[in-house]
């Protein structure tokens, strides 16, 4: 399917007639085209989110309602541009959407005009679950996990206090159980569609999961200070963390695969095992559980040491996704570029089959 088809040019000419200019533009970023929305209309958005004239809950409202389409194209557009002006727009456009009931109900959705559209109707689906969970974590916490400043030093997730920390972290780890259940093999991505949409995932796991770390680093350094009541969560949460750290290493072995560079992708370093036996050991002391000695001296000295060593190794972990973060703004750089070359290509596929009809 190459160039816009006869109902995306009906459809933006409908609205020049009736100047409008923003519904225009939506339209032009959701066309069944099969390549990802195109540069210059997704800058426009943007560019919109900035405007104190632009209506965001109608812009909002524009893009909810392309993602009611039918055809399986037209919905993926719809929900990759939403993700970019998540990401890029003015932070008002994520406000709103966390605020508003303007979600995607797209649990059931199913193009049957295809195998292709069979084929990416479940990818469909997990996407619009990750973005409606991405809207209300933000609800929930009053910050994009994505954006939130990192850091040892001022890092907002690696400060909180333990209270706020155990408040917040569930809302982290539903975001990123949302963003690895898009779950996709090198196999899948095989269009401009699917492709941007898991750029974009791959854009905000690395975002996500830096924070995530340093959640985990401050839950750990507060961990022997915490209450009965705290330390039990404080050790759920940390039992979660391990099996999500190995479901992004396995998403990261996909990124690998689809050619993004190795460089761009950061090591995951683990702690070593005894830090969990030393964290359920504390905790048993606590409780006074059978079998679990009080906590001597000797006891308290080795299990603090036992921290100190898997901070030290979450530590690199941090640092590797920090600096993947900050490489993977030169890697949307050469994103936008492949993007450009996508539409050439597929206008070049276009002119020739208009010169020479069959």
């Amino acid at each position: 399917m190459a160039g816009q088809t006869m109902t995306d040019r009906l459809l933006a000419a409908r609205h020049s007639i009736a100047g409008q200019g923003l519904a225009k533009s939506v339209c032009k970023s959701t066309t069944e085209e099969l390549i990802g929305p195109k540069k210059k209309h997704l800058d426009y958005l943007i560019h919109c989110t900035n405007e104190p004239n632009v209506s965001i809950p109608q812009l909002a409202n524009l893009l909810v309602e392309r993602s009611q389409n039918a055809n399986w194209v037209v919905v993926f557009k719809a929900l990759i541009t939403v993700h970019h002006m998540m990401c890029y727009g003015n932070e008002r456009f994520t406000q709103y959407l966390a605020s508003s009931n303007s979600s995607f109900q797209l649990s059931n959705f199913l193009d049957k005009g295809g195998v292709q559209g069979y084929d990416m109707s479940p990818f469909i689906r997990r996407y619009a679950k990750y973005l409606n969970e991405k809207a209300m974590s933000y609800r929930t916490v009053a910050f994009d996990f994505c954006k939130v400043k990192r850091g040892k030093e001022d890092g907002v997730l690696r400060t909180m206090n333990a209270e706020k920390l155990l408040k917040t972290l569930p809302a982290l780890q539903a975001q990123l159980d949302a963003l690895l259940e898009f779950d996709c093999t090198a196999q899948d991505l095989t269009n401009g569609v699917i492709n941007m949409a898991f750029m974009l995932l791959f854009r905000d796991l690395i975002r996500l999961f830096a924070g995530y770390n340093d959640s985990i680093i401050n839950l750990l350094e507060k961990y022997f200070d915490m209450n009965k009541k705290q330390c039990r969560e404080a050790l759920d949460l940390y039992k979660k963390f391990l099996i999500r750290m190995d479901r992004v290493g396995e998403f990261l072995k996909v990124a690998e695969n689809v050619g993004i560079d190795k460089g761009e992708i950061p090591d995951l370093t683990k702690a070593p095992s005894s830090l969990l036996d030393a964290l359920e050991q504390h905790l048993a002391a606590l409780e006074g559980k059978k079998g679990s000695a009080a906590n001597t001296p000797t006891q308290s000295a080795s299990h603090r040491t036992d921290v100190k060593s898997g901070v030290s190794a979450l530590s690199s972990t941090s640092t590797a996704f920090g600096s993947a973060a900050q490489q993977a703004e030169g890697m949307e750089e050469s994103l936008r570029q492949q993007a450009l070359a996508d539409e050439e290509a597929a206008m070049n596929i276009y002119k020739s089959k208009v010169q020479s009809p069959t």
